[in-house]
């Protein structure tokens, strides 16, 4: 039976990645700050990992794998530097965002990286990610490195991809805003095929994980199809949304997905390793329904962390006029 510890896994995508490999018949052992439970049939072990002996519980024994999803360098370190020798296999979940390019489109795993991270620098999610994974690079070919690109599906905590269900859904029959779509790609990848891929794959070294490209606007249409959406939209230019302080991609009063469009490398990365490696992509539909059901389950008028409010919505319409 393959032993399995997670550090973390009760988030939304390591609790997923927790739950994979119970339905696999692993065992799992979470070890995590406590909060929030771990996935029903795995063990949890609480602990911080800002504090020196997080480890050592789980450091006097062998595992078969390790999963980590942390986006800190430092906690990254010192999970390698104590468990390196103890771990058959290790994965680390990383990201896109290690990229320097955003501009080349399908660059692969081969593309430059930011500068590493050096202690002492202000945070930077990518650069804190390229720091972790030289860390994980020390363990050679047991190790693999995952960069999804935007992960989505219900229970996404982010509140990006679910953004746009959201405003279909608020108000079917009102007007919608959109961004620009022209020349606009997205690529995504489903929390479960991530999940699923991360649990079944044996590839090692660095994959891309990310879904094909799809032209934005058919993506948001689709979505508004299946949101069976009634009403209008209405498409505002790059220029005028910056002038009136909407924000692209995420974050409050943005418009998710929505990137400039010189960054047309960014949503169109090479996907042919995570599809030789065994990583599969379902349906986009599929996703996009799941997105919406839990959507209307956990309220398009509650507060979010990405995308306008039906207000600011509606106050930029009429200034658009």
């Amino acid at each position: 039976m393959t032993d399995v510890l997670i550090l973390g896994g009760t988030g939304w995508l390591s609790g997923r990645i927790a739950q994979r490999w119970l339905l696999s018949g692993a065992t799992v052992t979470c070890l995590a700050r406590g909060g929030r439970p771990a996935p029903e049939g795995a063990s949890l072990m609480i602990g911080d990992r800002d504090a020196a002996d997080v480890f050592d519980l789980v450091a006097a024994r062998d595992w078969d794998h390790v999963v980590d999803v942390s986006s800190r360098a430092d906690h990254v370190r010192a999970a390698v530097e104590a468990l390196g020798d103890r771990a058959g296999r290790w994965t680390y979940v990383s990201s896109m965002s290690v990229y320097a390019d955003d501009a080349t489109p399908d660059a692969d795993e081969t593309a430059p990286l930011l500068a590493v991270a050096r202690p002492g620098d202000g945070y930077d999610y990518g650069a804190e990610k390229v720091a972790a994974e030289m860390a994980v690079k020390t363990l050679g070919d047991r190790a693999l490195i995952v960069r999804p690109g935007l992960i989505v599906g219900d229970g996404d905590p982010s509140d990006r991809f679910g953004y746009w269900a959201a405003a279909f859904l608020r108000d079917g029959d009102g007007t919608i805003l959109l961004p620009e779509t022209h020349d606009r790609l997205t690529q995504v990848i489903d929390v479960d095929d991530l999940a699923d891929f991360i649990v079944s794959t044996s590839a090692t070294g660095a994959v891309n994980a990310i879904g094909d490209r799809h032209p934005l606007g058919d993506v948001i249409e689709r979505v508004r199809t299946a949101a069976a959406h009634r009403g209008d939209t209405r498409t505002a230019g790059d220029d005028w949304l910056l002038a009136h302080d909407v924000e692209y991609w995420m974050g409050d009063r943005s418009l998710p997905l929505w990137l400039p469009a010189e960054m047309t490398g960014f949503m169109s990365r090479s996907n042919d390793r995570y599809r030789a490696a065994g990583g599969e992509l379902r349906d986009l539909d599929e996703t996009i329904a799941r997105v919406i059901a839990d959507e209307n389950e956990r309220g398009v008028e509650r507060p979010r962390r990405a995308g306008l409010t039906r207000d600011d919505e509606l106050e930029l319409l009429k200034l658009l006029g």
